[in-house]
């Protein structure tokens, strides 16, 4: 029991003010509220059961770097598509059309920014002394209610702040944190030269792209 209330308050304290739950703000006010919850529950159990169980195993298999640059991908791309959702002639929103629907877009999302996160390493580290079970059952409940938190500010503030700035500001907050995380992959794995090319060349990218979308905007 002790080690439940441990991992929990661990994994709790580590997450607030994380990646995780600013996007588990962000998330929501794009999407339902229970559609979330209900996701980033999922991703979390499935994320605290590899490393309790088969960190180890599947961190050899996939290169931790691989998989934050597949992360930081998914960020920006989440976020163009945020920039890029159309409006119609009333400036109301129209319906968003998705690959995939709504839970599976945040659960993929959130168990890949998650994944080799220091919340999942602490999880893995606590497995190796304590009960697993026990771990796995606080660091699930201590990341879940840390990102309900975050959700709940998200619905408040969909209440309070026009839906554009929203868009924008959820659309920032992807982006940012993707090229937060291609910096991390770059600076650690090349010289700084070459890092700061290519991540000026992904800025930039990314950049034209919204140019483009505004402009076509005003065509309209």
């Amino acid at each position: 029991m002790e080690a439940l209330v441990s991992s929990f308050l661990l994994i709790f304290v580590a997450e607030m003010g994380d990646k995780t739950q600013l996007l588990s703000m962000a998330f929501t006010t794009r999407f339902k509220a229970y559609q979330v919850i209900a996701a980033i529950s999922a991703a979390t159990l499935l994320n605290n059961l590899i490393a309790v169980v088969a960190g180890s195993l599947l961190s050899g298999a996939l290169p931790v770097s691989a998989i934050k640059t597949a992360s930081c991908v998914l960020f920006i791309l989440f976020g163009l598509w945020t920039v890029w959702g159309a409006d119609n002639e009333n400036g109301e929103k129209k319906p968003d059309k998705f690959i995939i629907n709504p839970f599976f877009t945040v659960a993929i999302m959130f168990f890949i920014s998650e994944f080799g996160d220091k919340t999942q390493i602490a999880a893995m580290t606590l497995a190796m002394n304590e009960s697993p079970l026990y771990v796995f059952i606080g660091a699930s409940l201590g990341m879940i209610c840390a990102n309900l938190i975050g959700i709940t500010a998200g619905v408040l503030v969909a209440k309070k702040i026009p839906p554009h700035i929203i868009k924008w500001c959820s659309a920032i907050l992807f982006i940012v944190i993707g090229f937060i995380g291609f910096w991390t992959v770059l600076h650690s794995s090349m010289a700084l030269g070459n890092a700061v090319l290519l991540e000026s060349a992904i800025v930039i990218l990314t950049l034209l792209i919204i140019l483009l979308r505004e402009k076509r905007k005003k065509r309209k």
